[in-house]
């Protein structure tokens, strides 16, 4: 008997199985194949710097000398008493203007016009005993010229004659002085300007030249601004000066519009332990903007360029081969660019060499960039407030 085994069915499932690993494969390796080209447009976007860029610019620019200075008092004067007294009034509250002559202080004056009475009783005296001796005087020279006195008596009349008289001059100037101490009792303000604290109330005994003052008074306006400038800067200052008159501004910290005046002295010698010269500002002051003894920043401008060539000064780096800056090129790469600085004036930088007017220049993300780097102008978005620039 022959035994026959059941014929296996045309469609195995071991073939399903065979084909579904060879379509993972091939799906797998379109996978790796795909990867490596995704990877390479993900880094070639991602190799392009993100950067502020701005102009370089042809335009007018000043030639500035900025420096700290202080502003000063035009005058200065501390009002002290001439005499002893004591104060019977005070004629102005502290921190008032007063006018040149305005009556600040009166002490007492009676004692004064007591002395005062005394030495004019005491000129009439003298004037009366004057005219007698001159009388009398006359009378010895008549009878001297006929014999009946000697010449003896006649000059002992006239030297009586003659002593009365410079007394008389003497009590002249007693009563010249007693009308100055008078004058002394009523303290006026010597110039105008702003009183400081009071010293002193009605009341008080002050004595005459006391060390302390009854009130100081400041003349603020006009004002001064005193400040030093290097001496090496002291030529060209004084070239400027002698072709025109310089303007200088000054204006405080808090302040944003500066007041504005004119140079009105320039030392007699460089100080040597600072390297600086001192220079005097006068400003008009009207406004009362500037006080004594603040600080305020000076600009003193000596000329004005023009056509300088400007670029900002965030722009400008600084290398061990000198300074440089990132020009921006068509093709959105940077080219390394040594640049020469003639000055800087506030955020901005007078090129003297290196760059042109209508080129671009990178003014922030310098840090990642080298010559040939690609860059990508930062959106307003992304950097708010910074310099956007269109670049070809």
């Amino acid at each position: 008997m022959q035994l026959r085994l059941p014929e296996r069915p045309t469609t195995a499932p071991g073939l399903s199985v065979f084909v579904l690993l060879v379509a993972i494969l091939s799906a797998a390796g379109c996978s790796k194949g795909a990867a490596p080209a995704a990877t390479a447009r993900a880094a070639a976007g991602d190799d392009a710097v993100l950067v502020t860029v701005a102009p370089v610019v042809r335009k007018a620019m000043p030639l500035e000398i900025r420096v700290i200075g202080t502003a000063e008092a035009e005058s200065t004067v501390a009002v002290h008493a001439q005499i002893t007294g004591a104060i019977t009034s005070v004629n102005f509250n502290e921190g008032d203007d007063v006018a040149d002559g305005q009556v600040l202080f009166t002490l007492d004056h009676r004692p004064l016009e007591a002395t005062l009475a005394q030495v004019q009783a005491n000129l009439a005296r003298d004037l009366a005993q004057a005219t007698n001796a001159r009388t009398q005087a006359g009378r010895y020279q008549t009878l001297a010229t006929r014999g009946l006195v000697s010449g003896q008596e006649m000059q002992a009349s006239a030297t009586a004659a003659a002593a009365l008289e410079a007394t008389v001059e003497a009590d002249r100037a007693a009563l010249d002085n007693a009308n100055v101490q008078l004058e002394y009792a009523t303290i006026k303000a010597p110039i105008a300007g702003r009183t400081g604290a009071l010293i002193v109330h009605p009341g008080n005994l002050v004595r005459a030249n006391d060390t302390s003052p009854l009130v100081v008074i400041n003349r603020i306006a006009p004002i001064n601004v005193s400040f030093g400038i290097p001496e090496g800067q002291l030529p060209a200052f004084k070239r400027y000066l002698a072709e025109r008159t310089l303007r200088v501004e000054a204006t405080a910290p808090s302040e944003t519009v500066p007041s504005t005046g004119q140079i009105a002295f320039i030392d007699n010698a460089v100080d040597q332990t600072t390297g600086t010269i001192k220079i005097k500002g006068s400003f008009p002051n009207a406004d009362r903007r500037l006080w004594p003894g603040q600080f305020v920043n000076v600009v003193v401008t000596l000329k004005t360029d023009p056509a300088a060539v400007v670029a900002p000064t965030a722009a400008i780096q600084a290398g061990q081969q000198g300074d440089f800056a990132f020009v921006v090129k068509p093709d959105q790469t940077v080219d390394l660019r040594s640049v020469i600085v003639d000055r800087t004036s506030g955020a901005d930088s007078i090129v003297k060499d290196g760059l042109k007017p209508g080129e671009i220049v990178i003014t922030d993300g310098q840090l990642r960039l080298v010559a040939g780097s690609r860059i990508k102008v930062k959106s307003d978005a992304s950097q708010p407030g910074g310099s956007q620039v269109a670049t070809r």
